[in-house]
């Protein structure tokens, strides 16, 4: 399966996540700071979703109410249903 997410409330401005059998197969995150979008793609590849969303959720970015791992968390927790 492969989800196309819109993150609200950070820099980045689309996630592209592929999900086969419950495993975050890749992610490739367009805007945002790139490096750190870069690390983070890299960390999650491999991992289970349910991993994801439980290590990610909540994470907040300065004093914004979110962040672009917390919208991965959200663009993965919406796809599950």
């Amino acid at each position: 399966m492969l989800i196309t997410y819109q993150p609200q409330g950070v820099c980045s401005q689309q996630m592209k996540i592929k999900v086969e059998e419950g495993i975050v197969k890749s992610l490739q995150v367009m805007g945002g700071c790139h490096g750190n979008l870069q690390g983070i793609s890299k960390l999650v590849e491999g991992m289970k979703v349910e991993d994801v969303i439980q290590r990610l959720e909540g994470i907040r970015c300065g004093g914004k109410p979110t962040s672009c791992p917390d919208q991965l968390a959200k663009a993965l927790k919406e796809a599950e249903g």
